[in-house]
């Protein structure tokens, strides 16, 4: 079984602290483009009360639009960016965000793999501005090391203070590329670990391939797989997709 914090240290939920600053939830999930049980998923994002939802793997044919917004709706979310204009990642977010702008960046193709690309956005909460990016990093390592630095430039391109990135990177800690970042970023979970640590595969989980990390002077509050929390349960986390989400409960000063 996964190890669990939750009891013992309950993720703090969103506000807005008096100096400006806020605590959003930001949740990273691989949603495996729908084809698995949505009534699930949608409930295990409810659960997680986000203010903002990275998501890997969002529907990217047929009537993709109205995929994604229906799980928006169905969540509590609205659709901020992304899809299939991002080749598959994508952001959702709740009614507190204040949108500023937002940017789907296509990286270049490697002949034979799959398109891969960013969902970025910066967004306001209270008095705190925050730039946000979700990725899906290539299967292939050569590739995977160079879109892991395309993603920080993208993040310090984005002229926020702050900033937070989560997707699904391919690669366990122990890899060059997840190394890369987390030696530029926090690596949340490494940090302030909650509920458990490895999201993938639902029935069996053994590694940590998500991942949500944020620039310095973020203060990581709780971060990890949801286990345990009210609204979410296993049947569903196993009925949703492939993958175990992350949920991060983060404090973004006010800039």
């Amino acid at each position: 079984m996964p190890t669990s914090f939750s009891a013992a240290s309950p993720l703090p939920n969103s506000r807005t602290e008096p100096d400006g600053s806020a605590v959003i939830r930001v949740l990273s999930y691989n949603i495996r483009s729908m084809r698995d049980d949505t009534d699930a998923l949608a409930r295990v994002i409810t659960a997680c009360a986000p203010d903002l939802v990275l998501i890997q793997e969002a529907p990217r044919f047929f009537r993709w639009r109205k995929k994604l917004a229906r799980l928006a709706a169905a969540s509590g979310q609205v659709v901020l960016s992304g899809g299939a204009t991002a080749a598959g990642p994508a952001l959702l977010c709740s009614l507190r965000a204040t949108v500023e702008h937002t940017e789907d960046v296509l990286l270049p193709l490697t002949p034979g793999e799959h398109r891969r690309g960013f969902a970025t956005a910066v967004v306001r909460f209270g008095g705190a501005r925050l730039g946000v990016l979700s990725c899906h990093l290539s299967l292939r390592e050569d590739e995977r090391y160079e879109q892991g630095g395309m993603l920080l430039d993208r993040l310090a391109g984005l002229g926020t203070p702050y900033a937070v990135a989560g997707g699904d990177l391919n690669e366990r800690p122990d890899g060059r590329t997840f190394k890369r970042l987390a030696t530029a970023l926090k690596d949340c979970w490494s940090l302030a670990p909650w509920g458990g640590e490895h999201t993938w595969a639902p029935g069996n989980p053994y590694q940590r391939i998500d991942a949500i990390l944020a620039t310095e002077g973020i203060e990581v509050l709780g971060c990890g797989v949801p286990h345990g929390l009210p609204g979410v349960t296993e049947e569903d986390l196993r009925a949703a997709t492939d993958h175990l989400p992350v949920l991060a409960a983060l404090r973004v000063p006010a800039t």
